[in-house]
């Protein structure tokens, strides 16, 4: 599992205006200005993320570790912790699977949730404050990254082949149905390359 921001064109609206549609209230701007309102996004979001700034949504994503083939996704807007979607996201398909996400999706009751569900987490460890990992605690991320990885593939393939994660149009239900079909072609693309290159026999 893993999660990518998607990036809209960003909004010029005053401070007051931001405030409105952080507290749910955007529908009741530019009432009077109907053409304004039709070109204003007020399901998009500002986040940070290691000193980088996003604006947009995001694309949540299970996928499948052996083939790179994207099981389920999610969007949300880009301010959303990328564990947010996890619990969603695990199946009664998934018993006794192995299920790979970084440590920020881990927690002590996610980790209960696997277990009560018999899915075994590969999870990555966490360090916490006066709490570092241990030298055999590296060693498990290493090797569970190994796999992990798999889905930054995915997100690679997309950001190099498929023109990057960025959209033009306007409102979450339009967001969500174009990213929909950036996986879906993701999908396309990489069952193209699974049975021309005999990748999974």
């Amino acid at each position: 599992m893993d999660a990518s921001f998607v990036h809209v064109p960003i909004q010029r609206n005053s401070k007051e205006e931001n405030e409105d549609i952080k507290s749910g209230n955007g529908d009741n701007l530019w009432q009077d200005n109907p053409r304004k309102k039709s070109q204003k996004d007020i399901d998009a979001r500002h986040t940070k993320k290691g000193g980088q700034k996003f604006y947009g949504y995001k694309d949540h994503i299970k996928a499948d570790a052996k083939s790179k083939l994207i099981e389920n996704y999610e969007v949300t807007s880009a301010e959303v912790h990328d564990s947010q979607c996890f619990d969603d996201f695990i199946t009664d398909g998934d018993k006794g699977q192995n299920i790979f996400a970084d440590s920020a999706y881990r927690s002590e009751e996610k980790e209960e949730m696997l277990k009560s569900k018999e899915v075994f987490s590969q999870v990555l460890e966490r360090a916490y404050r006066n709490k570092p990992l241990t030298d055999e605690q590296k060693l498990l991320n290493k090797t569970k990254s190994s796999t992990r990885c798999r889905v930054e593939h995915i997100f690679g393939f997309v950001k190099q082949n498929m023109g990057d994660f960025y959209l033009r149009c306007i409102g979450f239900k339009r967001a969500k149905g174009n990213i929909g079909l950036i996986n879906l072609l993701y999908n396309m693309c990489r069952y193209e390359q699974i049975v021309r290159l005999d990748l999974l026999t």
